[in-house]
């Protein structure tokens, strides 16, 4: 398998259409190697389209979802990124070409260490893994410029919210199965956020996400 010759139909096949044009981002999806990213057994099939499965039954994103959120979010080098949910790195290792700093939180042990594993022989050192339940944010992280929650969520926590700078964007899917919407949410005031959808899509939720309040009369 030439795998210079499948990141390039990636980009072009499957991403570019999928309205990915800034140039910054498809560059760097050649700079981060996806199938560094990827369980060893599954290194062929790191640049296909669709969710790998990953250690305690959890899934990488599709690289579409993940370079179309990358594109949306407009990190910029000055801003401090936080991911909720880690999974194998990958979005934290994007994240990290692009912020000053990122930290990761990913509630499954495994996943955790193989973040760590993953990034730390990449070299970056610009990313902090932290093992936790970051489904309502991670106060020791501070207020964030960006916000990537890598699960889906019935609703956005407040808390979430209330993490980001006024200016800050986070990208998340929201909702339920089979309709699920990716979303960049802007904190445009202290009081007031602005909601975009992007697209349709369908992911597994993340653990321990906040439920909707259940009213009962």
């Amino acid at each position: 398998m030439n795998l210079e010759t499948a990141r390039f139909n990636m980009i072009e096949q499957q991403i570019r259409p999928w309205d990915v044009l800034d140039q910054d981002v498809l560059d760097l999806l050649s700079v981060v190697k996806r199938e560094e990213f990827v369980p060893a057994a599954l290194r062929s099939l790191a640049f296909v389209d669709t969710e790998l499965p990953l250690p305690g039954g959890q899934s990488m994103l599709a690289p579409k979802l993940e370079a179309r959120f990358l594109q949306e979010l407009e990190v910029k080098p000055d801003e401090i990124a936080l991911e909720i949910g880690a999974g194998s790195g990958y979005m934290a290792a994007l994240l990290a070409h692009q912020a000053q700093r990122v930290t990761t939180v990913e509630i499954l042990p495994e996943l955790a260490q193989l973040a760590q594993a993953n990034l730390a022989r990449q070299g970056f050192r610009n990313v902090t893994v932290v093992q936790g339940n970051g489904a309502s944010g991670w106060t020791s992280a501070g207020e964030v410029d960006v916000l990537c929650v890598s699960g889906g969520l019935d609703v956005i926590p407040r808390s979430l919210l209330l993490q980001l700078r006024v200016g800050g964007r986070m990208a998340a899917i929201v909702g339920r199965a089979p309709a699920m919407q990716a979303q960049i949410i802007t904190r445009r005031r202290d009081d007031a956020c602005e909601t975009v959808t992007l697209f349709e899509t369908c992911v597994a939720p993340l653990i321990d996400a906040p439920q909707p309040s259940r009213f009962q009369f």
